[in-house]
C-alpha cells in the first residue's frame, strides 16, 4: 500500500501551475518587448550566443525538481517493514470453555462473557509475553496460535461464542493436551496454561493431563466460572424463561465443580481462582506469572511503513545539478556543431 506520511504538504503542488503561468506570461512579455525593439530574426544574428530556449528548459527542470522536493517533504511510504525483535517474556495459553453451560447467569451477565472480560484484562497486563487461545467444549481447538500481537488477540477474543465448537461437553483434559502441543518449539522458556471453565468435566481425565503438563515444566492455572449453587442453562439468547431440560423434563442446573479445578491446579503446580473473586484473582495471577523467569523471545512484527522519500530527494538533487550545469548562453565551442547537418560530397 502506498501512502504519504504528511499528505498536507501536497497542497504545495498547487503552486506549480501558478509558477508555470507566471513563467509563460513573463516569457511572452520578453518576446513582445523584443518584437517592439526590432526584427527577432535579425536580433538573433546580432546576439549569436544568446539562447531563448535554454532559460525555459532550465525553468522546467527546476520546476520538476521543486515537485520532487514537495513529494519528498510529504514523506512517500510503501508497504511496511517486517522486523525481527527480541523481547523477554513467557508463553501463555488461555483455554476457554465455550460449552452451553457457560451461558448460565449465576454470575452476570453470564459465565462466558465474564470470562472474556477477565481474559481481556489479563491481556492488558501482559508485557512482551506470547499468548494463544484454545477453545473447548466436547473437543478442543486452537482459536489463536501463540503470538505477541495483543490487538489480534483481543479481536479473536471478541469473536468467541458457544457456536465455535460443534461438539458439546466439557473436555478439560483435551484442552490441556491441545495447549501443550500449541506452544512453540523454543527451549528454555517458562510456559503456563490458564483453563477458564465451570469445571463440569464429563469427557476425560483433566488431572492426568495436568500431570503431563507439569512433567514438561508447564504450570496449570484454573479459573472457576460460576457458583457452587449453580444456575439453569438458557437454550436461546434473550429468552430468560426457556432453559435446558433433561429427558424427564426437569431444568438442568449447572454447578461449578471447584473440587476438580483445585485438583487440576494443584497437580499442575499452579493455582485456582474462583469467579467470585476474579478481579483480584487475575491481578494475583499476573503477579505470579511476572515472577516466572523471562526468556528471550524472537518475534517478527510489522512496523511503520517503509519510507521511500530518498528516491525522490535523489532525483530532485540530480535535477538541480543538471539545471546548474546547463548555461543560459550557447556554448561557444559547441554552437557550430549540428549532428543533423548533411555535407555535400565534392569530387
Amino acid at each position: 500500500m502506498f501512502r504519504f506520511e504528511h499528505p498536507d504538504a501536497l497542497y504545495l503542488l498547487l503552486l506549480i501551475p501558478a509558477l508555470a503561468f507566471i513563467h509563460l506570461y513573463l516569457a511572452k512579455r520578453r518576446r513582445k518587448a523584443l518584437e517592439e525593439f526590432g526584427n527577432v530574426e535579425l536580433l538573433n544574428d546580432l546576439m549569436p550566443n544568446v539562447s531563448f530556449k535554454r532559460p525555459t528548459v532550465k525553468f522546467y527542470i527546476l520546476l520538476l525538481a521543486f515537485i520532487m522536493l514537495i513529494i519528498t517533504i510529504a514523506g512517500p511510504q510503501y508497504g511496511s517493514k517486517l522486523q525481527t525483535v527480541k523481547r523477554k517474556g513467557i508463553e501463555l495459553i488461555v483455554a476457554l470453555d465455550v460449552s452451553n453451560s457457560m451461558m448460565a447467569q449465576d454470575i452476570e451477565p453470564n459465565r462466558l462473557e465474564r470470562a472474556k472480560r477477565a481474559i481481556s484484562r489479563l491481556i492488558d497486563k501482559l508485557q512482551n509475553d506470547r499468548v494463544g487461545f484454545i477453545v473447548f467444549a466436547g473437543e478442543a481447538y486452537v482459536q489463536l496460535p501463540i503470538t505477541t500481537d495483543y490487538a489480534s488477540a483481543k479481536m479473536f477474543l471478541n469473536s468467541i461464542n458457544t457456536d465455535v465448537v460443534g461438539t458439546q461437553g466439557t473436555a478439560i483434559g483435551s484442552a490441556i493436551n491441545k495447549g501443550i502441543s500449541s506452544f512453540t518449539t523454543q527451549e528454555d522458556i517458562n510456559r503456563a496454561i490458564i483453563v477458564i471453565t465451570d469445571g463440569e468435566n464429563h469427557e476425560d481425565d483433566p488431572v492426568a493431563a495436568a500431570k503431563m503438563a507439569a512433567d514438561k515444566g508447564i504450570k496449570i492455572y484454573t479459573v472457576g466460572m460460576g457458583l457452587p449453587k449453580g444456575a439453569p442453562i438458557p437454550v436461546a439468547e434473550g429468552r430468560s424463561n426457556d432453559f435446558m431440560k433433561d429427558k424427564d423434563g426437569n431444568v438442568v442446573i449447572s454447578k461449578l465443580d471447584e473440587e476438580t479445578l483445585q485438583k487440576v491446579a494443584i497437580t499442575g503446580n499452579g493455582a485456582y481462582i474462583p469467579a467470585n473473586n476474579i478481579r483480584n484473582g487475575i491481578n494475583n495471577l499476573v503477579d505470579e506469572l511476572s515472577q516466572l523467569e523471562k526468556s528471550e523471545l524472537e518475534a517478527k512484527v510489522y512496523t511503520d511503513y517503509d519510507d521511500q522519500f530518498q528516491y525522490f530527494a535523489a532525483f530532485a538533487l540530480l535535477l538541480i545539478i543538471l539545471e546548474f550545469i546547463i548555461l543560459e548562453r550557447k556554448n561557444r565551442r559547441l554552437k557550430h556543431i549540428n549532428i543533423f547537418e548533411v555535407k555535400d560530397n565534392k569530387e
